[in-house]
């Protein structure tokens, strides 16, 4: 796995114009394009995704008498979904697929965090 370090990066949000409720109400033509175009500067922020096939606890002994070719079990059953967290946030769930020879998730479910 990648080195665990967190990166900060710093960015300024652009100034994007003020719009009152009374505004977006009256004005059909604003559209997702348009807050997309607003949000430009913002799409080279690198994030950090984990595809979570599972997991488990184990005390420190169990940990040290791990060996090569020892099998951890996980909460999850096979088949089941993979969780897909961006900066440590859940955001999609998927499933395990190949491409090119390479592990990759194809998302099946995107998952709304109430705040």
């Amino acid at each position: 796995m990648e080195d665990d370090q967190d990166s900060t990066t710093e960015f300024e949000l652009p100034q994007l114009p003020e719009i009152s409720g009374q505004a977006l109400e009256e004005s059909d033509q604003f559209s997702a394009t348009d807050a997309q175009l607003n949000l430009e500067p913002v799409h080279n922020v690198v994030v950090k995704i984990q595809a979570v096939l599972g997991k488990t606890k184990v005390n420190v002994g169990e940990l040290m008498r791990m060996r090569s070719g020892d099998v951890i079990d996980l909460d999850r059953r096979a088949g089941e979904p993979i969780d897909v967290w961006v900066n440590n946030r859940l955001i999609a769930r998927g499933e395990v697929v190949l491409t090119d020879g390479l592990l990759g998730v194809a998302l099946t479910e995107m998952v709304r965090q109430v705040n």
